[in-house]
Formats: structure tokens, sequence, C-alpha cells
């Protein structure tokens, strides 16, 4: 499921700062820096084709994978990110993205 901007606002949470100290929605994110779904990616896991993202994650690019995931993210429903790296929410499990940010060169 993809939190779209007009539902963000709706959703009662704990949302957590990335690194760069902005803030994920609360729509995307529950819990806290060492909890919470929503990380920085590297750049060289995130390749774009001409209809959106394809994602490929390994253990130790986000705090919930465990194993090599792969998502597939519509340019539609891409989230800018707040400062200038990607990042992904992964809920309820790391099989599920949630919201995908992308800097605002890259979309």
């Amino acid at each position: 499921m993809i939190a779209t901007a007009a539902s963000l606002d709706d959703v009662p949470a704990f949302a957590h700062s990335a690194d760069s100290n902005w803030t994920y929605p609360p729509a995307c994110c529950h819990g806290d820096l060492v909890n919470g779904e929503c990380d920085k990616i590297p750049s060289t896991s995130v390749t774009p084709r001409p209809d959106g993202y394809v994602v490929i994650l390994k253990p130790g690019d986000h705090r919930r994978v465990t194993h090599q995931q792969r998502y597939f993210v519509p340019y539609d429903v891409v989230i800018p990110s707040g400062d200038d790296n990607f990042h992904i929410c992964l809920h309820p499990t790391e099989e599920h993205e949630n919201c995908f940010f992308a800097p605002a060169e890259a979309m």
C-alpha cells in the first residue's frame, strides 16, 4: 500500500526522523530510529526504468531487510525526499514497500 499526500495527515502514528533531520510522514513510518520501518537506502540499489524504479535491497541496505528483496515503484507514487537520498519504508514486513522517497533530481 502506498500512502498518498492526502492521507498522510489523517493517520495517527509516531514517525521518526531521517539522519538528515527531516521527518518521515506518519502514514509511512511508525517507531523510532531503531524500530522504524523507514530507512535511507543506497542509490546503487535503485534503477530507473521507463515506468518506475526497480529497487533491489540486500541485508545491510535497510535495517529491516534480512534477505535480498526486489520492489517495483511506479513513478506516480514516489514521494519527494527531504534530502538528496533515496529512502524506503517497509511495512508490515520487509516484503511490503509502503512508501518510497526519491531526491528531487531523480524524479
